[in-house]
Parts: structure tokens; C-alpha cells; sequence
């Protein structure tokens, strides 16, 4: 059985304020991380902290190549956002695990169960196959 995502635990998440890192988010506005970042930051009120390969600035946002480059002064984060493709997730959420993330949003088609099983056993609420942004309307947000 595969994993389904908690109502309770998406809008908990997506109401309650923090720090989002958000993996795959570059200055390319072609991307679905792109504007996506924007509503977390604009729309939800979180602090966004751009993750990719060339730890490059977003949105005014000082970027960083991984997670564990985040400087100590940017934990906890609350959530790591994750733009990767499903066969690079796993790495990501590792990861996550690893710098103490609270909870892993993989987007609307990154999946990988055995990935989500590991947070999961690590005590991070996971949520996946989904969009925040797609998901707001039902939590008036």
C-alpha cells in the first residue's frame, strides 16, 4: 500500500509559518518551482530558501547547493519543497533527514514510496504527489 497524503497534516503545513527550503527552485521562470516559491512565500507567508546546484539567489533569496550548506542560523527547517525528479528524491529527502528537517513536500509527480517510508521512520511528516498551490482552495488559503 502505497502512501496517502493526511488532509490535516497538508493543511497543518501550508498554514503554520516557517522556513521552506525548496530543492530545484532556480531563476528559470519556465519552471513549475518558479512561481510555485512565489505562493509559498507571497500567498502562504513562509520563508523560502532557494536549493540548486549552483546555489545561485532566487527571488532576492540567497541560494544554496544543498541542504547542508543552509547555514545553522536558517534552522530548523520546517519543510524541504522538492522540485527534483522522482529517481533524484530519494538523495533530497535523505537529506532532509539528515539536517533535521520537521517534513518533506515532494510536488505533483515526484514519488518515491520508499523514500517516504524513510522520512516517515525518521519522524517527518511527508506529504507527495502534490502541489501546495494546487491544494489551497481547500483549506481557504
Amino acid at each position: 500500500m502505497g502512501h496517502k497524503n493526511d488532509p490535516a497534516v497538508v493543511e497543518r503545513l501550508m498554514r503554520t509559518k516557517g522556513r521552506w527550503a525548496i530543492v530545484g527552485l532556480t531563476t528559470n521562470e519556465w519552471r513549475a518551482a518558479y512561481d510555485t516559491s512565489l505562493f509559498i512565500r507571497d500567498r502562504l507567508g513562509m520563508e523560502i530558501i532557494p536549493v540548486n546546484l549552483p546555489g545561485e539567489p532566487v527571488h532576492g533569496e540567497a541560494g544554496y547547493r544543498s541542504l547542508g550548506d543552509i547555514p545553522a542560523e536558517k534552522h530548523p527547517i520546517d519543510v524541504v519543497d522538492c522540485f527534483v525528479n522522482s529517481q533524484k528524491v530519494g538523495e533530497v529527502v535523505d537529506q532532509a533527514i539528515a539536517v533535521g528537517a520537521k517534513a518533506v513536500w515532494l510536488q505533483l509527480g515526484v514519488i518515491d514510496e520508499a523514500a517516504a517510508e524513510r522520512a516517515k521512520a525518521a519522524g517527518l511528516d511527508v506529504v507527495m504527489d502534490t502541489c501546495p498551490a494546487q491544494q489551497a482552495w481547500k483549506y481557504n488559503l
